[in-house]
């Protein structure tokens, strides 16, 4: 599977290769499925930002799970605490008020197509479940990894398990729809191709990142996503940029 690694894996055992099916399961294929249903009800930059509750996940389960620890009366502990309520309340703020417009002059200044209040709901609800399952991701990963060192061989393996249950879920979903299935050499398979490879670049950085340091670390630097999300946004998608989104009005 991979050179390097050949004379160094453990022995592949029933219980580890479990665990690596239930990780492909919450990503790619639950996370990423609930993240493009997320991001078609709302934007790029609105998707990114609410991305921005993983580190509330990763740090509840890792906490719950054990793989964190807590001390309130230190300033570390508290800062993290404090941190995750901050992190709780933008993540509100973001969702249900709307501020007014940037209104950058190489933007459309309209609203987006998908405004009503069907999709302000269903766009969030699908980006935190999608959230949720990424966290669960990262923590189990951080288990698997401790037995299961290789982090190529598991990103393979990762991949190639996602990839067959991605296909079986697309399979089900997708009976009858033929054009689903429909390949062209477009824009749309440069899109396939390029989240791959990032994909699997991903799950190994990740790997690296979550042995060293541990999930949490890993995701706290989620937010980061959500500037270069939003500044390219406005330049390749010509979106708009707003201080908040509006749901209380819609209710």
């Amino acid at each position: 599977m991979v050179p390097r690694e050949r004379h160094s894996r453990p022995p592949m055992t029933i219980k580890v290769m479990a665990k690596i099916m239930m990780l492909s399961m919450f990503d790619p294929v639950k996370d990423q499925n609930l993240y493009y249903v997320g991001m078609k009800n709302s934007n790029a930059t609105f998707t990114s930002a609410m991305c921005n509750m993983l580190p509330v996940f990763g740090f509840v389960m890792a906490w719950i799970f054990r793989l964190e620890n807590v001390e309130y009366r230190s300033p570390r502990g508290l800062a993290k605490v404090l941190g995750t309520l901050v992190t709780v309340v933008g993540a509100i703020l973001l969702t249900m008020v709307k501020g007014s417009s940037l209104n950058l002059p190489w933007a459309k200044n309209h609203e987006n197509n998908h405004s009503s209040q069907h999709t302000e709901v269903k766009g969030p609800l699908f980006l935190t479940l999608a959230c949720f399952c990424w966290s669960c991701f990262m923590i189990l990963q951080a288990n698997v990894i401790k037995t299961y060192p290789c982090k190529l061989s598991l990103t393979a393996l990762i991949c190639f398990l996602g990839m067959v249950e991605g296909a079986m879920v697309a399979a089900v979903v997708e009976r009858g729809n033929s054009i689903a299935w429909s390949i062209h050499m477009d824009y749309k398979l440069l899109a396939i191709v390029y989240g791959a490879v990032l994909s699997g670049v991903a799950y190994y950085v990740m790997g690296l990142v979550v042995k060293k340091k541990g999930p949490v670390f890993y995701s706290a630097f989620n937010p980061l996503a959500t500037l270069i999300v939003a500044i390219l946004g406005s330049f390749v998608l010509a979106e708009q940029l707003y201080t908040g989104r509006n749901l209380v009005g819609q209710l």
